[in-house]
């Protein structure tokens, strides 16, 4: 619901009030594009984990899921650097401050679903772990929640980049 207050925000702002042109910044793709390819293949990668965790391969589920955490602190650093290279900042206007609440809270949620990862991946150390094939709810848990994250950054990606 936070995700939806805050594009609904964004969006009637851009839709309601007009932008001064010292206001409008021309955002680079390159970075936000890696970004969207690191989080699509995160979800590849935690589903190459479930069918793995399905088989009872606890080696192979955990290698994929160390690959997944991978690619999302991957996308973290890359969204910090992204921070430290445009050319507005958190207080410039109004603008600014929404593109860093959006994209900021998401990458609260990648934190967290990132530390989720390697939490499971702990867990499926070994075939009789506490996170196996008789009992993949929290695995289950965990990747619906990256999944969703996932979901939020391509609408992210769409509203503030591309519209």
């Amino acid at each position: 619901m936070t995700f939806a207050g805050f594009f609904a925000a964004y969006l009637t702002f851009k839709a309601v009030n007009p932008i001064s042109p010292d206001a409008i910044y021309e955002l680079e793709l390159p970075l936000p594009t890696l970004n969207t390819v690191l989080l699509l293949v995160s979800s590849f990668t935690f589903h190459r984990a479930g069918k793995f965790l399905e088989k009872n391969d606890a080696m192979k589920c955990q290698k994929w899921l160390l690959i997944t955490g991978g690619l999302g602190v991957a996308f973290l650093i890359s969204q910090m650097f992204e921070y430290f290279t445009l050319p507005f900042g958190l207080t410039d206007n109004l603008f600014a401050s929404t593109f860093y609440a959006l994209t900021g809270f998401h990458g609260l949620h990648v934190t967290l679903g990132s530390i989720m990862i390697m939490i499971i991946w702990w867990q499926a150390r070994v075939k009789d772990g506490r996170v196996n094939k008789e009992n993949k709810f929290p695995f289950e848990a965990v990747e619906l929640y990256w999944h969703f994250v996932d979901g939020i950054w391509v609408v992210l990606f769409i509203i503030l980049y591309l519209l």
